[in-house]
């Protein structure tokens, strides 16, 4: 039997989630693994363990092809399309367009010639109650990595 694509194991996980009327955060909190991490996950974008897959599986009653899918190693970065549609991921697209040469500049004054790692990198987000409208508050902390000279 084949494995599932992609798109089925997210499709099942988010049904399961919602099954189970759960949250991101009600994972992180089953789990001990971050909700950013587990959203991450549900889409294909980070691997479990097999200790954390079966976890997963017992606290969303998962059947073993989406047990053992969560353990497979993922093609990242794999969105389509190229430039997001969503309203919401655009955003973060827009927000590269505008200040991403900035944030460059900026990490490289204060570090040097070098990258932001996405691989030892944590991501959080937080509500922040304001009265003119509330405020996604994101935090990306990633080691840098200088560039090598040979």
């Amino acid at each position: 039997m084949a494995a599932p694509s992609q798109a089925t194991v997210t499709s099942t996980l988010m049904a399961a989630k919602k099954a189970k009327g759960m949250s991101f955060a009600d994972l992180e909190a089953a789990l001990g693994l971050d909700e950013v991490w587990i959203a991450s996950l549900f889409y294909g974008q980070a691997t479990a363990s097999a200790e954390e897959a079966e976890k997963l599986a017992s606290l969303l009653s998962l059947d073993p092809a989406i047990t053992a899918a969560l353990q497979e190693f993922p093609t990242k970065g794999s969105l389509e399309p190229v430039i997001p549609t969503d309203p919401l991921i655009y955003r973060f697209y827009e927000i590269m367009q505008v200040y991403g040469m900035p944030l460059k500049d900026v990490i490289q004054e204060k570090f040097g010639d070098g990258i932001m790692s996405a691989i030892d990198f944590t991501l959080d987000v937080e509500k922040v109650e304001d009265p003119k409208g509330d405020r996604v508050e994101i935090t990306m902390c990633g080691k840098f990595l200088p560039y090598k000279k040979w």
